[in-house]
């Protein structure tokens, strides 16, 4: 398991952006598939990205489809959600989480979370 802690999070208008990051400790970060899921007020936890540990490999969300882009550094242990376009219903609290495999919209596919970051998109 490698730690988690998300950044980037805020009060934005929509149609506008934000990027998350997501920092990882630990030497093992560029063995690990990524992914973003969110959870508004209410509701349950939904998928919104994730990347392959090599970053080749992307899945996303069609709700945010053409709107975020998923992405890694490899060297910077950290990974990063791109988010334009934003809309009222992307409020909602960002988790990152990590995976030994490429598990895309699988939550049991992650062994780690971080405590996550909150969007606030204002109309």
């Amino acid at each position: 398991q490698v730690p988690l802690v998300e950044s980037g999070g805020g009060l934005v208008q929509a149609g506008g952006s934000l990027r998350l990051s997501c920092a990882a400790s630990g030497r093992t970060f560029s063995r690990y598939a990524m992914g973003w899921f969110r959870q508004a007020p209410g509701k349950e936890r939904q998928f919104v990205a994730a990347i392959s540990w090599t970053g080749a490999r992307t899945s996303y969300a069609d709700s945010v489809k053409g709107r975020f882009t998923i992405s890694r550094d490899n060297a910077k242990n950290t990974v990063y959600l791109q988010m334009d376009s934003l809309k009222r219903e992307d409020t909602a609290v960002y988790y990152c989480a990590a995976g030994p495999t490429f598990g895309g919209a699988a939550s049991k596919a992650y062994d780690t979370w971080g405590q996550g970051t909150q969007v606030t998109v204002s109309s």
